[in-house]
């Protein structure tokens, strides 16, 4: 098994020196920002990754492509999802999500470490694995409004911002029209953990937040709940205002 520490908060600060302060044994730390998006433009926040690049990352991880792969965060679970997303995206097909985080293991009395002081000195051997693009459904903008009209387009965003009251971090606020919101907090316990028996809507069905990060958890949630052929619009609200054609809409729907 390769263990990814993935901790990250949106907007800083950087999450290394928490890695080398404690994390689980084992783990080597990836870059959230670096590895599986990137650099922001048209494509939003946090686009796709460049295939080379992720590949070179997760070799130099010692992701290899007959293990299994377990990734944790801070314990919200967004970032675990998306690297969880990205990497199923690019072809491994065993990728798990340590549920709660560093902080449920922490609190079930897990051993934790605070060396070595450089992550790859935790790495046992480089590994192999090969970046095979296009293992899950991926929506761009034109999908994204297809899908809201004619099935279920979620949108994970908190409610405030769905209906385009305020918007702390995009320079446009609103919604894509026709998309419901389901907002990531009906989806998790207090403690970041995935509520159980939470029921989704029947039919074609694919979620969008701010810049893909929130909605590839609730990817995550629906293939918890059977839906593996859920879609992720990853360039989300971000990627969707960067065209002044396209049509925004706010209000509860």
């Amino acid at each position: 098994m390769t263990l990814l520490d993935v901790r990250w908060k949106l907007g800083g600060p950087p999450s290394l020196p928490d890695y080398r302060a404690g994390h689980i044994p084992g783990a080597v730390f990836v870059d959230f920002e670096h590895a599986f998006s990137r650099p922001p433009g048209k494509g939003g926040r946090h686009p796709l990754p460049d295939p080379a690049e992720l590949q070179r990352a997760m070799r130099a991880a010692g992701v290899r492509g007959d293990r299994p792969v377990v990734v944790y965060d801070y314990g919200d679970g967004l970032a675990a999802a998306r690297a969880w997303w990205t990497l199923r995206w690019a072809g491994h097909g065993d990728v798990r999500v340590l549920d709660g985080g560093y902080a449920a293991w922490v609190a079930a009395g897990g051993p934790v470490v605070s060396e070595p002081p450089e992550p790859e000195a935790e790495i046992e051997e480089e590994g192999d694995f090969v970046v095979r693009p296009g293992n899950m459904p991926v929506l761009d903008a034109e999908g994204a409004a297809a899908l809201a009209r004619r099935g279920t387009l979620l949108d994970a965003r908190a409610p405030e911002r769905f209906r385009g009251e305020v918007e702390p971090i995009d320079p446009v606020a609103g919604h894509i029209p026709g998309a419901q919101n389901l907002p990531y907090a009906q989806l998790v316990n207090a403690d970041g953990t995935f509520k159980q028996g939470v029921e989704f809507p029947e039919g074609e069905i694919g979620a969008y937040c701010g810049s893909g990060v929130t909605a590839a958890h609730t990817v995550l949630a629906l293939h918890h709940a059977g839906r593996e052929d859920a879609a992720l619009y990853v360039g989300s609200w971000s990627e969707w205002i960067t065209d002044p054609a396209r049509p925004i809409a706010k209000g509860e729907s």
